[in-house]
Parts: structure tokens; sequence; C-alpha cells
């Protein structure tokens, strides 16, 4: 399979894999400028020249938006294989060719989120530890970093210390969210008309700047819901799974 690395120049032409809508979609538009920042901070996209889910998302650990510590290391924000396309050696194509980019830049290794068990959104921990990856840090209810370190002695990574103190949230929910992902420029504005409509107190925090998602009380800084504190789910809501969750704490 061709791979095909998204750049200022082909950037308006390329699909992006987890929005393949036109450019005059609204989750295509926020998905494309996101990146489009991101680009001149080290960030890449490589996706195989299919139409659908085949692609991965890396960027040197400093700039990546997510409250950890890894100085040094690559980070990678989404690999993701789904579909006709599973099963075929892409995800380890993908991977390799990560690894191989990440060497040449001169990276201690590689980090990753994902969660004890396979979640949506989080990588499967199942498949990164049979490629090596090793559990480096953990944070409650459920979250996992892992890295691939490239020498025996690279310093561990780990979670900042504010996704450990999460008692200072206000009442009622609390949703975290970044552009980083298309879904949730569709979904958090249908999530707070539902709110609104049910009078369940929702505050929602539009993560604009890498600095404000490295000090974000959860891992998963693309969305993260709190319900007095606690986190609900990081997992992209549809209006029905929000009314669940309203009608769930009597809402």
């Amino acid at each position: 399979m061709e791979l095909i690395k998204i750049t200022h120049e082909n950037l308006e032409q390329e699909h992006i894999c987890c929005a393949i809508s036109n450019n005059k979609d609204v989750q295509v538009m926020t998905k494309k400028a996101w990146i489009q920042e991101r680009l001149d901070e080290g960030l890449v996209f490589l996706k195989g020249n299919v139409r659908g889910k085949c692609f991965i998302e890396y960027i040197p650990a400093e700039y990546a938006w997510v409250p950890i510590e890894a100085d040094g290391y690559m980070y990678i924000d989404c690999l993701w294989v789904s579909g006709q396309f599973k099963g075929q050696g892409y995800s380890t194509l993908l991977l390799e060719e990560c690894i191989r980019d990440s060497k040449a830049k001169g990276k201690k290794g590689l980090v990753i989120l994902s969660s004890q068990k396979k979640r949506g959104f989080l990588s499967d921990p199942k498949y990164m530890k049979y490629k090596g990856f090793e559990r480096a840090d953990a944070a409650a209810p459920y979250f996992e970093l892992l890295y691939l370190p490239f020498a025996q002695n690279a310093d561990q990574p780990c979670f900042k210390k504010v996704v450990k103190t999460q008692n200072s949230l206000p009442e009622g929910f609390v949703l975290y969210y970044t552009d980083q992902c298309p879904f949730t420029a569709k979904y958090v504005p249908l999530l707070e008309k539902m709110a609104q409509e049910r009078q369940a107190k929702l505050q929602t925090v539009h993560i604009r700047t890498k600095e404000d998602a490295q000090n974000v009380p959860s891992p998963f800084t693309t969305f993260s819901l709190f319900y007095n504190g606690e986190l609900v789910t990081h997992e992209i809501l549809s209006e029905k799974k929000f009314d669940k969750i309203l009608a769930d704490k009597g809402l």
C-alpha cells in the first residue's frame, strides 16, 4: 500500500481518514484547521492511499495535547485501521514507519495512550504490548500510558500530577474537548442543546492550545466528560448515549 504524508501543500485536496466528507463539512474543516496549525510543530499524519480509516497521527511529545511528561519521545495521537483494511498488516506498516521516522529524528521512543482493556478511541493494549510497548504509568479510572523505548536507559514517561487530582472540578457536568478529533465539532453543540433542554448543568471547556491541553485533569483531552468530579466517559457521545447518561443521573 502506498502511504501519503499530509503536508501544507496537499492538506486541502487529501481526505482525512477519520473525516472523509467534503471540505465544507464542519467536522472536516475543524480537523484540517487543527492539523494545519500543528504541522510546523512536527505533527505527522500518514495515511494509506485508500478511502477509509487507515492512518497514524503522531507528534513530538513536547507538543502533544496530553498531560504527560515525555520529553524527547514521539507521541502517537491515533493509530486507526478499520473495516476492510483490518488484518492485512497495515497497522504494522504504519507503526514501523513511525518508528523509523522517530529514530531518524533522534527520539527516545514512542508513547501512546491506552487502557486496561480495549476501549473506544484508545489504542488496543493487547496489540501495543504485542508490538513491544510497556506500561509506563496509569491513571484512574482505566487509563494507561504505554511506551516503546529505543534504548534501555531511556527515561520513563509519566502522567502529570494534574491527572490524579480531579477533586477541584465543579459540580454537575464538565466536558473538556479539542478540535483534534473531528467528531467533537458535530456532537458538542448537540450535547449542549440537550443539557439546556433538560436543565442539566453542563460546562464545556473548549481547549484551544497545547498549554491548556497539557493541564487538563484527564489523559484524553479530545473528549472527557466529568460529573461531580468523576470521569463519566472519554468516548465521544451521540445524542442517544448522552440521553442515557442524563437519565441515569435523574435528569
